[in-house]
């Protein structure tokens, strides 16, 4: 790896990263200034109008503001949340682990079973295991995150009440221990998880039986069956960690796309 390729690549991430927060800015001054929209309610005052745009720095030039913006940003400092009255920076803390644990929870579940599966439909290529395990998979990869959800939700919570629906914690409940704790966050991560994994499993087993049916094909694969070894370890030593390569890479990549997305399903499940 070059000290140029790498500069290359640092300087390319910096500009992308510098048009996203400048397009974000001028983004959300498009449609005018939000204050605009207070001056149609019969209470609001020119006084507090002008007061609530010298408090956000709206009545400063652009120029003003997008310098005050960049230095906020640098600073991280992205303002107050206008439902809890926090700084968005803490709202961040104190969310952030929580999603984490979801998203890695689910990103995990779904690459070990997803890639499982795609395996075992790959090896039985069109036998019913396969039709069965591509139908399943097929069906969780079109379904929305809500529907799956609200379904988990129905059945587990409702139908069969026996996880909660919601939350991370019980309400209310002292724990003697870390471990009493550990377990009820456990318990409570169980349906979101399952939801997350639902989401992602069904484009992890393309993926991998995709993979896989390539390197089955492929030359080496045809030589070490030729030298007698048994089938079962040409799939576990030699085909299995070359189908694995696209989809680890994938993982990686869609891991900051799948935190961001995480939302609808915290939602649903009051997560956190």
């Amino acid at each position: 790896m070059s000290v140029r390729w790498l500069s290359g690549k640092v300087a390319a991430a910096a500009l992308t990263l510098l048009f996203v927060i400048v397009f974000n800015f001028f983004l959300f001054r498009v449609m005018g200034d939000p204050t605009d929209q207070l001056a149609r309610l019969p209470r609001a005052t020119p006084e507090e109008i002008q007061k609530l745009r010298g408090q956000y720095g709206l009545d400063k030039p652009m120029l003003g503001q997008f310098t005050d913006y960049m230095g906020d940003t640098a600073r991280l400092d992205f303002g107050i949340s206008q439902r809890s009255r926090r700084t968005v920076t803490d709202e961040i803390k104190d969310a952030l682990p929580w999603t984490l644990l979801l998203v890695g929870t689910g990103t995990l579940l779904a690459t070990l079973l997803g890639s499982w599966m795609g395996v075992k439909a790959a090896t039985r290529r069109g036998k019913h295991s396969d039709q069965a395990l591509l139908g399943f998979n097929l069906f969780t990869y079109a379904s929305p995150e809500y529907w799956i959800g609200i379904i988990l939700i129905l059945v587990f919570a409702v139908w069969i009440p026996i996880l909660p629906s919601g939350l991370q914690v019980t309400p209310g409940t002292e724990f003697s221990n870390f471990f009493s704790q550990a377990l009820d966050v456990a318990k409570h991560l169980i349906l979101p998880a399952t939801a997350m994994t639902l989401m992602l499993i069904g484009q992890y087993f393309l993926i991998m039986r995709s993979s896989m049916v390539d390197v089955l094909t492929e030359d080496f694969i045809t030589v070490k069956r030729a030298t007698g070894m048994r089938w079962d370890r040409v799939v576990n030593r030699h085909a299995v960690p070359n189908a694995l390569l696209p989809l680890v890479t994938l993982s990686a990549i869609q891991f900051g796309a799948v935190v961001a997305g995480a939302i609808t399903i915290e939602t649903i499940f009051s997560w956190p």
